[in-house]
């Protein structure tokens, strides 16, 4: 493990002192703001479902004839400052949930608590709703941000199952490289540049090899937010989107149960309290493999055989009437196989994580949230194509600690501070062998193994100078003893009511990376996880965002984002040259890019014809000194145009109908201009080399298809069931995976691996 040197040392001193004076600007003069006043006080409390007593995340609360509101975080913890002191009436509402309202005595100078428990809406519980932006508490600007409800996203579904990707790929800017793609591509950022949060670990692979289902059991999950660019500086070590996900604390009321059985895969939860609290356990299995075989097959065009299991736990107990503690828990594992003339291939994928979150309320006004977790992440790929066989491993393990502090002032202000820390072990290996004449095995085997930590700290503060502008501003510091650098990370959102229906938002921010993955250029599912040692400089994205919100007509939302990302130090991996790799540099290519387009999303939220329509044009460009001859070109992932159409329909309480179609450009690849043959002196018969074209200068067709799926409610032994039927891949229309060169044959050929054709599924959903 590298020791901090003075330098080091100095910087985290620095880093030390700025968390603490965030602390202090944080909770300092929360008391001094109540006594200012006395005529007036605080309610504060935790918003919650009254049948599981689960914690409602972003439910909205305000208070009746006043400009004061807020929503609750990922607690369900809410707090309304600077309230005048008397009888106010509180009104607290969530998607899906029946609006309430509260009478409360505000005492002066003094706070009120309450626990609001809201009963479900079963007028509206199967609406789906995807809400861009949340501004019900006017300190908080949400810019490029979706909420995703949970309880709406039972109507999409792909193969049996109610995805939280495949929800997220239907919003505009939001792409895959391919429908087997491992990783979201947002706004031009590679999947390495986006934080996902599964309470509070990262997970380093979010996604299942096919891209087809999330590493994310949507039965386990409660909460899923995407900020698609300039995010706050509460969340640091990416360039590109957040994905902060939250677990289900379990129903906390009795024990309840589901199970659901599928063509494609089955799974099972269990759920329930637990001393003073809960628990819930979760496990998915898919049997994907089962089915391709009953399927004909054409011998040129074969498929890839695929499985995978998760498994999701999490306990919550209640200390105290402040405090609450959570352990959570996370397990996948894929694995992936492909076999065509001249090429064989396996992939293996898994995650395991864990997690302590403690949430502790100082005062009405002043929370706090410990979390610590512990995450170990491993990849291989193997192989052998034209006699040439290649083994590549990669692991990272994550040790992280983060403290946060947050101060609800007033209607008006807000602050927020803490610290970051990690430990990181880092193992890559990549080994090839040819077999030479007289059957010798020429081998070339490099590896690279590494510890590293870190140290950030972060404040923000939100203001309100007038009741229709807000202002947030934010500081990010990070230091890394690899590089021992010390870098600074300013952000800065302005929100502007232009009119009642209409609101003005833009962001600027800078935004420091130092984790780096890198894919095989053919397999853009494979991830390669290294630091950015004192060889290769930290990545850097400048984020410039406006966006525009409306609602044109009544039960509809208009929301317009444009877009631009300046992009430094990026990477790419590098071709294996024997040398042996001993830094950073030696395994990638560092370069620069941008990206820039625009977003349209229309979504009606309301009826029983629910669903949108998003748009996305975007440019990616790219250089590197050492790729492409040192001209620019747009990476693999890049997608000019990008169509999305959700629709859902609820004929009765009974059925429920939905359809989802995208059409996409196609990827890029690297075509060839010529071949060359040769013998080499040793080596038995000839060898052909294949002579690219611009690097990914081509594109593939394009990419489109049509998914439908029917739901229908009824019970089973007088238990709650439900049955879905769901086409996947309507028309059958298998794009291309990817497209090689066989050279193994007198003439070179061109060969096309493609996906999966149509796939219709059926499935059981029952509850006990």
């Amino acid at each position: 493990m590298h020791k901090l040197n003075s330098g080091g040392l100095k910087a985290v001193r620095y880093l030390l002192i700025f968390a603490l004076t965030a602390c202090v600007i944080t909770a300092g003069p929360a008391s001094a703001d109540r006594r200012a006043d006395p005529t007036r006080g605080t309610i504060s409390g935790f918003v919650e479902a009254s049948v599981t007593k689960e914690p409602l995340i972003g439910a909205t609360i305000s208070v009746k004839g006043l400009k004061a509101g807020a929503y609750t975080n990922k607690s369900g913890y809410f707090s309304i400052s600077n309230v005048p002191a008397g009888e106010q009436t509180v009104v607290v509402s969530y998607v899906g949930y029946l609006r309430k309202e509260i009478s409360v005595n505000v005492p002066r100078g003094g706070g009120a608590k309450l626990r609001v428990a809201l009963m479900p809406d079963t007028s509206r519980g199967r609406e789906l709703t995807v809400t861009a932006g949340r501004e019900d508490d006017t300190r908080q600007i949400s810019i490029s941000r979706v909420n995703i409800p949970i309880e709406q996203l039972s109507q999409l579904r792909i193969g049996g199952e109610a995805d939280i990707f495949r929800a997220l790929q239907m919003l505009p800017g939001v792409l895959t490289s391919s429908q087997i793609s491992s990783g979201l591509f947002i706004r031009g950022g590679s999947p390495d540049q986006n934080l996902v949060l599964l309470d509070g670990m990262t997970i380093y692979n979010p996604t299942h090899l096919f891209g087809f289902i999330s590493a994310f059991n949507s039965d386990a999950i409660k909460d899923v937010d995407l900020i698609k660019g300039g995010f706050p500086a509460e969340f640091g070590g990416r360039m590109s989107a957040v994905l902060n996900i939250t677990q289900k604390d379990g129903n906390r009321d009795h024990v309840e149960g589901l199970l659901g059985l599928g063509l494609i895969s089955s799974r099972a939860s269990i759920q329930g309290p637990l001393g003073n609290g809960s628990f819930f356990i979760g496990g998915r299995r898919t049997y994907l493999e089962l089915i391709l075989g009953l399927i004909p097959e054409d011998p040129d065009v074969p498929f890839p055989s695929f499985n995978f299991y998760d498994l999701n736990a999490k306990i919550t107990q209640n200390l105290g009437e402040d405090d609450k503690l959570s352990i959570s828990g996370f397990l996948t594992r894929d694995n992936l196989g492909f076999s065509q003339t001249g090429l064989d291939f396996g992939v293996r994928i898994g995650n395991r994580a864990t997690s302590a979150r403690w949430s502790h309320i100082f005062d009405p006004t002043v929370v706090s949230v410990v979390t610590v977790s512990a995450n170990r992440y491993d990849n291989g790929f193997d192989g052998n194509t034209a006699g040439r066989a290649f083994t590549v491993d990669n692991t990272i393990i994550d040790y992280t600690a983060k403290i946060e502090l947050e101060w609800f002032a007033n209607e008006t202000f807000s602050a927020k501070g803490g610290y970051e820390g990690n430990i990181f072990n880092f193992s890559y290996l990549q080994s090839f062998e040819q077999s030479a004449q007289n059957n010798a095995i020429i081998r070339d085997t490099t590896g690279l193994t590494l510890w590293d930590n870190t140290h950030g700290t972060f404040a923000q503060l939100a203001w309100n100078p007038t009741d229709v502008m807000t202002l947030q501003a934010g500081m990010r510091a990070s230091y890394w003893t690899s590089s021992k650098r010390l870098l600074f990370d300013p952000r800065l959102a302005l929100r502007y009511q232009l009119a009642d229906d209409v609101a003005l938002k833009a962001a600027w921010g800078i935004y420091h990376q130092y984790l780096r993955l890198a894919s095989a250029p053919d397999f853009s599912f494979f991830d390669t996880w290294l630091p950015s040692d004192q060889s290769v400089p930290a990545g850097r994205a400048d984020h410039y965002v406006l966006s525009m919100e409306s609602k044109p007509f009544e039960g509809y939302d208009l929301n317009v984002d444009v877009y631009y990302k300046n992009l430094a130090n990026i990477n790419e991996l590098r071709d294996a040259d024997g040398a042996r790799q001993v830094q950073v540099a030696d395994i990638f290519y560092v370069g620069n890019g941008f990206a820039y387009g625009a977003e349209f999303f229309v979504q009606k939220r309301a009826g029983r014809l629910t669903g949108w329509i998003g748009y996305a044009i975007g440019v990616v460009n790219s250089q590197f000194d050492s790729v492409n001859r040192g001209n620019w070109f747009r990476p693999k992932f890049d997608r000019l145009h990008d169509l999305k159409i959700t629709v859902l329909y609820r004929l009765s309480d009974q059925w429920e109908i939905g359809s989802s179609f995208m059409f996409q450009s196609g990827q890029s690849y690297t075509g060839a201009t010529s071949t060359l043959g040769g013998r080499a002196p040793g080596w038995e018969g000839g060898v052909v080399m294949v002579n690219p074209s611009q690097r990914w200068g081509l594109r593939l067709p394009n990419s489109h298809q049509l998914n439908l799926n029917v739901n229908y409610n009824t019970t089973l032994a007088g238990l709650p069931c439900r049955v879905f039927l769901d086409i996947y891949n309507v028309y059958s229309r298998r794009d291309i995976w990817f497209r090689s060169f066989l050279t193994t044959e007198g003439i070179p050929t061109v060969r096309d691996v493609r996906l999966l054709p149509i796939l219709p599924s059926i499935s059981m959903e029952l509850k006990f």
